[in-house]
């Protein structure tokens, strides 16, 4: 894997933590999966899946090739790692650890990534956050889960992976509904659409802000996942094409 292949962000670029937003690119998947394909809850071919992954473990430095990612359920609910998965994967939408050589992350086609560091406490995590998770609190409860390990607050380090950005993120304008009655400011996150009854909501914009909120030093790769069908798997792209399915990029961190 060429580094071309990943984004890293200078701002979780610090001693003992190694991090990537994956592309899709440098794997060996096929067809609509084409790439690096980590989505283990595809119909991609199993066994090209779990090279993919292989793939970006050893990139990350991972000596057995094993990366810690839960079976997200767009749910706010955070799992503490301390060791890799077995068959079984706890049913949550972030992950975190302060475990040094155990990689963690998740896996995306238009939500949100956000990995975060608190280096100097050794203590990572990795969050899935669409809409419903952001706004159920999935952020917040994964700067909890880390002070709980002994981050703090006012030091960790937040990074929005690729992710779908508001020109294609069209929605029906009831969306608003929840976000408003959370924070009335949340209001400047949805664009008029192109008819009454449809907003342009500002994922992106959504979840850094309220990660700054939260008191963490939050930022966005500026990738979207929607508009760059050459390095991104996109649901909401394969959706509006009619096909059968879709890949999923990994966005991990680890410990040194």
């Amino acid at each position: 894997m060429r580094p071309d292949d990943v984004l890293q962000a200078d701002a979780l670029s610090r001693s003992r933590v190694h991090h990537a937003f994956f592309t899709r690119s440098g794997g060996v998947s096929e067809g609509i999966y084409r790439g690096l394909n980590v989505g283990v809850g595809s119909n991609d071919d199993p066994d090209a899946v779990q090279r993919n992954r292989q793939t970006a473990a050893a990139f990350l430095g991972s000596a057995d090739g094993v990366i810690a990612t839960p079976w997200q359920i767009h749910s706010p609910d955070v799992a503490v790692v301390t060791e890799p998965f077995g068959t079984e994967r706890p049913k949550a939408d972030a992950v975190v650890t302060n475990v040094a050589g155990l990689p963690i992350g998740v896996v995306t086609a238009d939500c949100g990534p956000v990995l975060f560091a608190d280096a100097e406490a050794g203590v990572i995590g990795a969050a899935h956050a669409g809409w419903r998770g952001a706004l159920g609190g999935v952020l917040d409860r994964t700067l909890e889960a880390m002070e709980g390990l002994g981050a703090r607050r006012d030091r960790i380090i937040a990074v929005l992976g690729p992710t779908i950005t508001q020109p294609n993120y069209e929605v029906d304008a009831s969306m608003m509904a929840p976000f408003l009655e959370e924070n009335p400011a949340s209001e400047r996150f949805f664009a008029p659409g192109r008819t009454a009854d449809k907003r342009q909501f500002d994922l992106p914009g959504y979840i850094v802000a309220r990660l700054t909120r939260l008191g963490a030093q939050a930022s966005f790769v500026g990738a979207c996942t929607y508009a760059d069908e050459n390095r991104f798997f996109s649901f909401r792209r394969t959706t509006h094409r009619g096909e059968p399915d879709y890949g999923r990029q990994l966005s991990a961190i680890t410990l040194a």
